[in-house]
């Protein structure tokens, strides 16, 4: 999978298992950026779409599709993403931060015994992030977060034995701009190592604040 060139934003994806703390330093970030005058994208995939609509309807109701309908879905969802969010927000030079990617699909469906370099090359269409940052939990811990801090029952995704598997899969990811986070920590510590990383990101691709431009 190749990054695309002529793009002029950025592309960050927030992974790691249920209970991680992705959806909330994701916020955290999209406030920092924009304090710095960045033109800031937040989305999630499943997405809001027809078909990430019908994803989440089946959080409870997994065993309802096969697990080659399911990852169909999965992909049909994010061309969909791409093409509406994704690619014209890179191509008007935003900052586009993605609580989930098509990691989580290679490490869900992978854990539910699909292959994962078929996944990969599946995606293949979907635009290369320019980082991503793993936050790093123990499956326990995730499933204890669920139902504590989120007061949530989890859902046929967040199983612990599931999660385990899952976790695994996002360990062996060999790609170079995968930055792993020990979000065990206490949040403002794990918060500031996220602004780091993506403040060298920043500076490196020459990102000084109000780098979008409208079309």
């Amino acid at each position: 999978m190749k990054a695309d060139s002529m793009r002029q934003g950025l592309l960050i994806a927030f992974e790691g298992i249920d209970g991680s703390g992705k959806s909330s330093h994701l916020r955290l970030l999209a406030a920092f950026l924009r304090e710095q005058g960045h033109c800031v994208v937040e989305t999630r995939e499943p997405s809001n779409g027809v078909h990430g609509r019908r994803i989440r309807s089946l959080f409870s109701q997994r065993k309802l599709l096969s697990r080659e309908e399911e990852l169909e879905l999965f992909l049909l969802d994010r061309q969909d993403h791409v093409r509406e969010c994704i690619n014209p927000a890179l191509a008007t030079g935003q900052i586009v931060l993605t609580d989930r990617y098509y990691f989580s699909t290679a490490a869900y469906q992978g854990a539910a015994g699909m292959d994962v370099a078929t996944i990969f090359a599946q995606n293949s269409f979907a635009p290369e992030p320019d980082l991503v940052l793993l936050l790093q939990v123990p499956p326990e811990e995730g499933v204890r977060r669920i139902r504590e801090q989120r007061r949530e029952r989890p859902n046929d995704f967040e199983q612990e034995d599931q999660l385990i598997k899952v976790d695994r899969l996002f360990a062996s990811f060999p790609h170079a701009y995968i930055k792993r986070i020990d979000s065990t920590a206490e949040r403002q510590d794990v918060q500031e190592k996220i602004r780091e990383l993506v403040s060298e990101l920043c500076h490196i691709r020459g990102f000084k604040g109000e780098t979008c431009r409208q079309s």
